[in-house]
Protein backbone atom coordinates (compact mmCIF):
# COMPACT_ATOMS: atom_id res chain seq x y z
CA UNK A 1 0.00 0.00 0.00
CA UNK A 2 1.34 3.58 -0.74
CA UNK A 3 1.34 6.31 1.43
CA UNK A 4 -1.26 8.05 0.50
CA UNK A 5 -3.72 5.24 0.76
CA UNK A 6 -2.23 4.42 4.33
CA UNK A 7 -3.23 7.82 5.44
CA UNK A 8 -6.59 7.75 3.81
CA UNK A 9 -7.46 4.34 5.63
CA UNK A 10 -6.37 5.81 8.92
CA UNK A 11 -8.34 8.83 8.28
CA UNK A 12 -11.27 6.63 7.74
CA UNK A 13 -10.78 4.36 10.64
CA UNK A 14 -10.14 6.99 13.00
CA UNK A 15 -13.72 8.22 12.30
CA UNK A 16 -15.67 4.97 12.48
CA UNK A 17 -13.68 4.46 16.22
CA UNK A 18 -14.76 8.08 17.16
CA UNK A 19 -18.55 7.56 16.10
CA UNK A 20 -18.42 4.19 17.83
CA UNK A 21 -17.39 6.12 20.55
CA UNK A 22 -19.67 8.57 21.31
CA UNK A 23 -22.64 6.49 20.54
CA UNK A 24 -21.61 4.55 23.59
CA UNK A 25 -21.26 5.23 27.21
CA UNK A 26 -18.12 5.71 28.11
CA UNK A 27 -17.89 3.45 31.30
CA UNK A 28 -18.72 0.28 28.63
CA UNK A 29 -16.39 -3.15 29.00
CA UNK A 30 -14.36 -3.15 25.90
CA UNK A 31 -14.65 -7.07 25.60
CA UNK A 32 -11.73 -7.65 23.40
CA UNK A 33 -9.35 -5.65 25.64
CA UNK A 34 -11.34 -7.25 28.89
CA UNK A 35 -9.22 -4.36 31.04
CA UNK A 36 -10.92 -1.61 29.55
CA UNK A 37 -13.92 0.44 29.71
CA UNK A 38 -14.27 2.58 26.32
CA UNK A 39 -12.86 5.97 27.73
CA UNK A 40 -9.44 3.88 28.59
CA UNK A 41 -9.67 2.85 24.74
CA UNK A 42 -10.24 6.17 23.80
CA UNK A 43 -7.94 8.08 25.64
CA UNK A 44 -4.96 5.58 24.86
CA UNK A 45 -5.70 5.90 21.04
CA UNK A 46 -5.67 9.76 21.23
CA UNK A 47 -2.27 9.76 23.04
CA UNK A 48 -0.95 6.88 20.42
CA UNK A 49 -1.92 9.32 17.94
CA UNK A 50 -0.42 12.44 19.93
CA UNK A 51 2.88 10.43 20.55
CA UNK A 52 3.28 9.72 16.91
CA UNK A 53 2.42 13.03 15.55
CA UNK A 54 5.17 14.49 17.59
CA UNK A 55 7.74 12.10 16.17
CA UNK A 56 6.67 13.18 12.13
CA UNK A 57 6.17 16.80 13.56
CA UNK A 58 9.04 17.46 14.82
CA UNK A 59 11.88 14.66 12.61
CA UNK A 60 12.45 13.14 16.24
CA UNK A 61 15.63 11.10 15.81
CA UNK A 62 14.70 9.70 19.43
CA UNK A 63 11.73 8.41 20.77
CA UNK A 64 10.37 10.56 23.34
CA UNK A 65 11.33 10.18 26.92
CA UNK A 66 8.71 10.39 30.26
CA UNK A 67 8.41 14.53 30.10
CA UNK A 68 8.02 14.20 25.97
CA UNK A 69 4.77 12.14 26.22
CA UNK A 70 3.50 13.98 28.81
CA UNK A 71 3.84 16.95 26.25
CA UNK A 72 2.67 15.76 23.75
CA UNK A 73 -0.88 14.45 25.08
CA UNK A 74 -1.43 17.13 27.50
CA UNK A 75 -4.12 16.98 29.97
CA UNK A 76 -6.16 14.49 29.95
CA UNK A 77 -9.72 15.36 28.80
CA UNK A 78 -12.92 15.38 31.00
CA UNK A 79 -15.16 12.79 29.94
CA UNK A 80 -17.49 14.81 28.16
CA UNK A 81 -14.75 16.44 26.06
CA UNK A 82 -12.77 13.43 25.39
CA UNK A 83 -14.48 12.20 22.06
CA UNK A 84 -14.04 15.64 20.71
CA UNK A 85 -10.34 15.34 21.87
CA UNK A 86 -9.97 12.30 20.21
CA UNK A 87 -11.30 13.65 16.70
CA UNK A 88 -9.00 16.48 16.96
CA UNK A 89 -5.71 14.93 17.65
CA UNK A 90 -6.81 12.29 14.78
CA UNK A 91 -7.41 14.73 12.60
CA UNK A 92 -3.87 16.34 13.42
CA UNK A 93 -2.11 13.08 13.02
CA UNK A 94 -3.43 12.81 9.26
CA UNK A 95 -2.78 16.64 8.40
CA UNK A 96 0.90 15.77 9.49
CA UNK A 97 1.38 12.64 7.82
CA UNK A 98 -0.14 14.00 4.48
CA UNK A 99 1.77 16.83 4.86
CA UNK A 100 5.39 15.47 5.10
CA UNK A 101 8.05 15.12 3.21
CA UNK A 102 8.59 11.86 1.47
CA UNK A 103 12.13 11.62 2.47
CA UNK A 104 11.22 12.48 6.30
CA UNK A 105 13.92 11.33 8.58
CA UNK A 106 12.75 10.66 12.14
CA UNK A 107 12.94 7.55 14.72
CA UNK A 108 10.77 4.32 13.87
CA UNK A 109 10.93 1.01 15.62
CA UNK A 110 9.85 -1.42 12.60
CA UNK A 111 11.26 -2.24 8.85
CA UNK A 112 9.74 0.24 6.69
CA UNK A 113 10.46 1.59 3.12
CA UNK A 114 10.39 4.67 5.05
CA UNK A 115 10.23 6.60 8.38
CA UNK A 116 7.00 8.14 6.65
CA UNK A 117 5.62 4.98 5.44
CA UNK A 118 5.92 3.11 9.12
CA UNK A 119 4.43 5.55 10.71
CA UNK A 120 1.43 5.92 8.44
CA UNK A 121 1.21 2.06 8.63
CA UNK A 122 1.52 1.45 12.33
CA UNK A 123 -0.73 4.41 12.98
CA UNK A 124 -3.50 2.74 10.56
CA UNK A 125 -3.24 -0.52 12.25
CA UNK A 126 -2.90 1.08 15.57
CA UNK A 127 -6.01 3.02 14.99
CA UNK A 128 -8.33 -0.36 13.17
CA UNK A 129 -7.56 -2.49 15.46
CA UNK A 130 -8.48 0.08 18.18
CA UNK A 131 -12.00 0.83 15.89
CA UNK A 132 -13.04 -3.04 15.94
CA UNK A 133 -12.12 -2.54 19.97
CA UNK A 134 -14.84 0.48 20.49
CA UNK A 135 -17.27 -1.30 18.04
CA UNK A 136 -16.98 -4.37 19.90
CA UNK A 137 -17.96 -1.96 23.20
CA UNK A 138 -20.82 -0.85 21.39
CA UNK A 139 -21.90 -4.40 20.85
CA UNK A 140 -21.68 -4.29 16.97
CA UNK A 141 -20.19 -6.28 14.76
CA UNK A 142 -16.47 -5.26 13.19
CA UNK A 143 -17.14 -3.14 10.01
CA UNK A 144 -15.24 -4.48 7.16
CA UNK A 145 -11.35 -4.77 6.73
CA UNK A 146 -10.45 -4.52 3.10
CA UNK A 147 -8.56 -7.37 1.96
CA UNK A 148 -5.40 -5.33 0.86
CA UNK A 149 -5.57 -2.97 4.46
CA UNK A 150 -6.00 -6.77 6.54
CA UNK A 151 -2.97 -8.54 4.45
CA UNK A 152 -0.77 -5.28 4.87
CA UNK A 153 -1.92 -5.62 8.63
CA UNK A 154 -0.99 -9.24 8.72
CA UNK A 155 2.53 -8.29 7.40
CA UNK A 156 3.14 -6.21 9.62
CA UNK A 157 1.88 -8.29 12.95
CA UNK A 158 4.16 -11.35 11.21
CA UNK A 159 7.09 -10.13 9.99
CA UNK A 160 7.67 -6.60 11.97
CA UNK A 161 6.48 -7.54 15.31
CA UNK A 162 6.94 -10.96 16.67
CA UNK A 163 10.28 -11.13 15.08
CA UNK A 164 11.82 -8.45 17.73
CA UNK A 165 13.67 -9.73 20.52
CA UNK A 166 11.05 -7.70 22.89
CA UNK A 167 8.55 -11.07 20.90
CA UNK A 168 6.77 -13.07 23.91
CA UNK A 169 6.18 -15.97 21.50
CA UNK A 170 7.57 -18.56 22.13
CA UNK A 171 7.83 -22.64 21.94
CA UNK A 172 10.38 -25.20 23.91
CA UNK A 173 9.74 -27.72 20.82
CA UNK A 174 9.73 -25.75 17.27
CA UNK A 175 6.47 -25.48 15.74
CA UNK A 176 5.12 -23.62 12.81
CA UNK A 177 1.85 -22.07 11.67
CA UNK A 178 0.65 -21.08 8.30
CA UNK A 179 -1.58 -18.39 7.51
CA UNK A 180 -3.58 -18.25 4.02
CA UNK A 181 -5.92 -15.54 3.03
CA UNK A 182 -8.30 -16.82 0.59
CA UNK A 183 -8.91 -13.20 -0.75
CA UNK A 184 -5.70 -12.48 -1.00
CA UNK A 185 -2.18 -13.55 -3.05
CA UNK A 186 0.01 -13.59 0.29
CA UNK A 187 0.48 -16.22 2.76
CA UNK A 188 2.80 -17.01 5.33
CA UNK A 189 4.68 -19.60 7.35
CA UNK A 190 5.77 -18.53 10.87
CA UNK A 191 8.02 -20.68 12.57
CA UNK A 192 7.93 -20.39 16.83
CA UNK A 193 10.73 -21.62 18.85
CA UNK A 194 12.52 -20.53 21.88
CA UNK A 195 13.79 -17.61 19.73
CA UNK A 196 11.81 -14.92 18.34
CA UNK A 197 9.22 -16.05 15.78
CA UNK A 198 10.24 -16.03 12.29
CA UNK A 199 7.62 -15.42 9.30
CA UNK A 200 8.66 -16.25 5.70
CA UNK A 201 6.23 -15.75 2.38
CA UNK A 202 4.67 -18.49 0.95
CA UNK A 203 2.72 -21.23 3.27
CA UNK A 204 3.38 -24.57 3.12
CA UNK A 205 3.21 -27.76 5.64
CA UNK A 206 2.92 -26.73 9.30
CA UNK A 207 1.85 -27.81 12.42
CA UNK A 208 -0.93 -25.43 12.20
CA UNK A 209 -2.85 -23.77 9.26
CA UNK A 210 -5.62 -21.12 9.49
CA UNK A 211 -7.52 -19.66 6.29
CA UNK A 212 -10.16 -17.92 5.69
CA UNK A 213 -10.64 -13.96 4.42
CA UNK A 214 -8.00 -11.70 5.55
CA UNK A 215 -10.55 -9.44 7.41
CA UNK A 216 -10.98 -12.62 9.68
CA UNK A 217 -7.42 -13.22 10.06
CA UNK A 218 -6.74 -9.76 10.76
CA UNK A 219 -8.87 -10.22 13.90
CA UNK A 220 -8.01 -13.56 15.11
CA UNK A 221 -4.49 -12.94 14.71
CA UNK A 222 -4.39 -9.63 16.21
CA UNK A 223 -6.46 -11.32 18.86
CA UNK A 224 -9.60 -9.91 18.58
CA UNK A 225 -11.44 -13.20 17.44
CA UNK A 226 -11.02 -16.70 18.85
CA UNK A 227 -10.32 -19.21 16.34
CA UNK A 228 -13.44 -19.75 15.11
CA UNK A 229 -13.05 -16.56 12.93
CA UNK A 230 -10.85 -18.84 10.97
CA UNK A 231 -10.85 -22.61 9.03
CA UNK A 232 -8.23 -23.94 11.17
CA UNK A 233 -6.38 -27.39 10.37
CA UNK A 234 -3.71 -29.57 12.40
CA UNK A 235 -2.85 -28.28 16.34
CA UNK A 236 -5.61 -26.28 17.21
CA UNK A 237 -3.56 -25.80 20.29
CA UNK A 238 -1.02 -23.52 18.49
CA UNK A 239 -3.38 -20.76 18.54
CA UNK A 240 -3.70 -21.02 22.52
CA UNK A 241 -0.10 -20.37 22.48
CA UNK A 242 -0.51 -17.71 19.84
CA UNK A 243 -3.23 -15.73 22.18
CA UNK A 244 -1.01 -15.86 25.40
CA UNK A 245 2.31 -14.94 23.87
CA UNK A 246 1.78 -12.88 21.21
CA UNK A 247 0.35 -9.33 22.49
CA UNK A 248 1.91 -6.71 21.04
CA UNK A 249 3.40 -3.26 22.89
CA UNK A 250 2.85 0.50 21.07
CA UNK A 251 6.62 0.88 20.48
Amino acid sequence: MEIPELVDVLHHEGVLLADAAAATPLDAPVPTCPDWRLRDLVLHTGQVHRWAAAHVKGGLARPLDAAGQEAAWGPAPADADLVEWFRTGHADLVTVLRSAPADLECWSFLPAPSPLAFWARRQLHETTVHRVDAESAAGTAASPVAPAVAADGLAELLTGFLPRPKSRLRSEEPRTLAVRPTDRPESWLVTIGQEPPQAQPGAGPADCTVSGPAHDLYLLLWNRRGADAAAVSGDASLLDLWRTGAAVNWS
